[in-house]
């Protein structure tokens, strides 16, 4: 009794040194519950949704009424130079706002601006003007900006827009019935003196002239938009975005009609010119996607992004078969020699034989085992970067919607794995019976770095 009794005694001491984890604890949990019953869900960073409604309702702040349009840079499978889009001479926002970019954006070159097309939710427009573009041929300026816009459709520079974090896609038909669809769209497209049809003038029969460029300037946006519960209605969220661009040549800019002949820019240009933007949009309700699966129909609209899995595990088991096979050969050939060797009699002298001829070359240091030790060490850095990095993307942790996340994600695990490579560096030199353990922790950690550097600030300038 004695025993149980200080036994008893020593637990209400235990018991005060535990309430003080055990309230932080209990505090955590409750947090966590009550963040869990007030978003009802949880998200990611940079994936959380957008709740949109009409103007009479958007002034609760749970949902938004306006719906901004975003640009990001201009590139061309054509050439390696992509432009921001303010570089060339379109609308320009008038409110103009950046959002925030992440450092694998950046690293990306990706620039994303405003744009001067701003919709309400589940308003119709029909025909509405962006703004006006004039080119006097007198003016040197003019015909400066008139040129690079003409250079840009020749090297069929595509736009890209963003809508709600989605991709504006552009879907053309093809044989069989099926559609290609593409996140970008050109900014127009180009006849030859020849009468040969490039890029997007071969799907529009209304191109036909020779030695003229036709201009996009009018777009046809719909957008896709689900209800996710019945309980708050009007509140919805935006599932998908498609876009027509159209050529038009608006002769009247006060009656716009968004119909006619296409807009014509000639090779030669010998005359003022006058370019309207324009725009029409609309919204449609799809109950069968959800927000969560928003981003699959542009993965099933696009027959080059399909991973051939098969050809994948095919590759992959032939591999292991034939190192499989040469394993074994290698195996059997040093079983047979060890076992000759350990037959003969070690007082008669014989030669080295088989394998023991090369026991020479094969255990002597190498002469740049430096740099064997230190590439060694930060290709060991570069491989655990891939594998982790691959294996958060297929968890679902880098989502596309979250832009940027793969290359951040990349870096900063590139970063945090300089420890191992440091280990596997210096291993290998002390293996390599190397002395300047020094110099390889140097050379370990800016050999390659510095050289990347060099190059990107070389590039730079």
């Amino acid at each position: 009794m004695s025993t149980r009794g200080s036994q008893m005694g020593t637990n209400p001491c235990r018991l005060r040194l535990a309430l003080p984890g055990l309230r932080w604890l209990l505090g955590l949990g409750l947090f966590l519950g009550l963040q869990a019953v007030r978003s009802e869900a949880f998200y990611l960073p940079g994936l959380a949704p957008v709740n949109f409604c009409e103007a009479a309702a958007g002034k609760n702040a749970a949902c938004k009424s306006s719906i901004p349009l975003f640009v990001n840079r201009l590139d061309s499978a054509e050439s390696v130079l992509p432009y921001e889009y303010n570089t060339f001479d379109f609308c320009q926002a008038s409110g103009k706002r950046n959002p925030s970019e992440n450092l694998g954006q950046v690293l990306f070159g990706e620039r994303i601006t405003s744009s001067p097309y701003k919709f309400s939710f589940n308003k119709t427009e029909t025909c509405r003007k962006v703004c006006v573009k004039s080119y006097d041929t007198e003016n040197d300026n003019h015909m400066r900006k008139l040129a690079f816009l003409k250079k840009g459709m020749q090297l069929n520079y595509q736009h890209h827009w963003i809508i709600d974090n989605m991709p504006v896609i552009w879907c053309q038909d093809i044989e069989d019935g099926r559609k290609y669809c593409s996140p970008g769209f050109p900014i127009g497209c180009f006849i030859t003196k020849t009468g040969v049809s490039k890029d997007a003038c071969i799907i529009h029969s209304d191109f036909n002239k020779s030695n003229t460029f036709y201009l996009f300037n009018h777009i046809d946006i719909t957008i896709t938009y689900h209800k996710e519960s019945e309980r708050n209605w009007g509140v919805v969220r935006l599932v998908a975005a498609r876009l027509d661009p159209q050529s038009y040549k608006h002769s009247d800019e006060n009656n716009l009609t968004c119909s006619g002949p296409p807009m014509e820019i000639s090779g030669e240009n010998t005359e003022k010119l006058n370019i309207t933007y324009t725009y029409s949009v609309r919204f449609e309700e799809n109950k069968n996607i959800r927000w969560a699966s928003r981003w699959d129909y542009i993965l099933e609209s696009m027959p080059h992004t399909n991973i051939q899995w098969f050809s994948i595990m095919n590759s992959f088991v032939i591999i292991l078969f034939l190192s499989g096979m040469v394993a074994m050969i290698l195996l059997r050939t040093l079983h047979r020699d060890i076992i000759r060797y350990n037959q003969i009699n070690p007082e008669d002298i014989q030669e080295d034989f088989g394998w023991k001829l090369v026991h020479g070359d094969v255990f002597r240091p190498p002469k740049r085992r430096m740099l064997l030790s230190v590439f060694l060490g930060q290709g060991t850095q570069i491989l655990i970067m891939t594998f982790v990095t691959l294996f958060l993307a297929c968890l679902g942790f880098l989502s596309p919607a979250n832009r940027g996340a793969l290359m951040t994600c990349a870096v900063v695990l590139w970063i945090l794995l300089g420890t191992p490579a440091g280990y596997v560096s210096a291993r290998m030199y002390k293996t390599l019976k190397g002395v300047n353990w020094k110099t390889n922790f140097l050379l370990t950690a800016l050999l390659c770095p510095g050289l990347v550097l060099l190059l990107l600030f070389s590039l730079h300038n």
